[in-house]
């Protein structure tokens, strides 16, 4: 049987662990030569070793997403040795502090948006010549259901959320007219480093694991994907798309 996503060039950002490294190893699992980006060596070593193990192959790209420079750099170098890129995948993201709004640190603000808008309009930037490249790129980010709301100490993180929605579906209207397919994805509620530390309270069993998620995303990235500028949810163990 033919891999879903034999021979294709697949980018994924936070790959060293949670949905980033399911990712990874999900997209691997379907044929696609995974570029791995992570700030953690250890934890992009182990995803190497996962993907060899299930037969595929992965080039992994130690970076912190705020070196702006290094994205920049990524995108030549993926030039270079394939001329395209066919997949990415704007899993990394940061909390930030849960505080009220007045008392949000100008650093602590300017690292969140760094990571969560500067860093996906940088690999846009660097990028979008390279997936048009592509018979049929695919980008997909993830994003929160806190884009949507104004929940109490949460306007770090929800407003940098708002921006990454706004900032993809414009870009998703802009390529409109190319082969190129420009969508958002919502993991909700997942068992994460993240979650935990957002909701301490919170019995992690009760959640689903990155890898119940990450299994549906080769066909959100697929050739046959034809879907653009649309926010999908993933919900009850199934992708249901706004």
């Amino acid at each position: 049987m033919t891999k879903l996503l034999k021979d294709r060039i697949a980018l994924v950002t936070g790959a060293s662990r949670g949905i980033g490294y399911a990712t990874a190893k999900a997209l691997a699992a379907e044929g696609a030569h995974v570029i791995a980006l992570a700030r953690t060596v250890g934890g992009l070593e182990d995803l190497d070793d996962e993907i060899k193990a299930l037969g595929g192959s992965a080039t992994l790209v130690p970076v912190d997403l705020k070196d702006f420079d290094a994205l920049d750099r990524l995108g030549a170098s993926i030039y270079e040795r394939w001329g395209k890129l066919d997949i990415l995948v704007g899993n990394a993201g940061a909390l930030g502090k849960l505080t009220p709004v007045s008392h949000i640190k100008p650093k602590d603000w300017d690292e969140t948006f760094a990571v969560n808008v500067t860093a996906n309009a940088r690999l846009i930037r660097s990028l979008d010549v390279l997936l048009r490249q592509s018979d049929a790129g695919r980008a997909l980010f993830l994003t929160s259901g806190a884009a949507h709301k104004t929940r109490a100490y949460w306007g770090l993180y929800a407003a940098t959320k708002a921006a990454l929605e706004t900032l993809v579906l414009t870009y998703a209207n802009e390529v409109g007219t190319s082969a190129l397919r420009v969508n958002l994805l919502n993991p909700g509620p997942v068992r994460t480093a993240m979650r935990a530390k957002a909701m301490p309270g919170e019995d992690p069993e009760t959640l689903p694991q990155p890898a119940e998620l990450a299994r549906h995303i080769p066909t959100l990235v697929a050739p046959q994907q034809d879907a653009n500028g649309a926010i999908f949810d993933f919900k009850d163990g199934a992708i249901i798309q706004r």
